[in-house]
């Protein structure tokens, strides 16, 4: 999932970092396509990746120790995205820790997970593309609903203004 995201931000515009605490996985071979490749846990390079309000935090691991701490710091840093993979059920033990460390509620509501948009993929690739989905509609302030969706209740109410007037 993280190779594909790196190839669809990239391909959206965005600079891409990745950071991985295992030097195995953080390599040029798999993430030939990323920006920047570092080699840490996420919330000790924070401020070495210039971490903040415009950026958008995806994480992946589904490891407690590297997910906690890095979206702690996300949230901390009022990063406009945060999204961490996992089920519903992992979401709700996340958040019970998260809240039991001292991670405020409001903050936490913040926390998007599971992460990305409903598009009903399986594959890395199709998961990937409702991760970047979503982080495009929180960016440029959409729905994530289908357009048709919203042109036909945009007829709608003109039809009921229309009635009305």
């Amino acid at each position: 999932v993280a190779r594909s995201l790196v190839r669809l931000a990239k391909e959206l515009g965005y600079e891409t970092v990745v950071v991985d605490g295992r030097a195995a996985f953080a390599t040029e071979a798999r993430f030939p396509d990323v920006d920047r490749l570092v080699v840490g846990w996420p919330d000790e390079v924070a401020d070495a990746i210039g971490l903040g309000p415009a950026d958008a935090v995806a994480i992946l691991s589904h490891d407690v120790k590297f997910d906690e701490p890095a979206i702690t710091e996300a949230l901390r840093r009022g990063c406009r995205y945060v999204g961490a993979v996992g089920s519903r059920k992992t979401q709700a033990d996340r958040r019970a820790r998260l809240l039991e460390a001292g991670v405020a509620a409001d903050a936490l509501d913040r926390l998007r997970g599971p992460i990305g948009l409903d598009l009903g993929g399986r594959l890395p690739a199709e998961t990937a593309l409702a991760i970047m989905a979503e982080i495009v509609a929180e960016r440029r302030s959409g729905s994530g609903r289908p357009m048709r969706e919203l042109a036909r209740a945009r007829e709608v109410a003109r039809a009921g203004e229309a009635a009305a007037g």
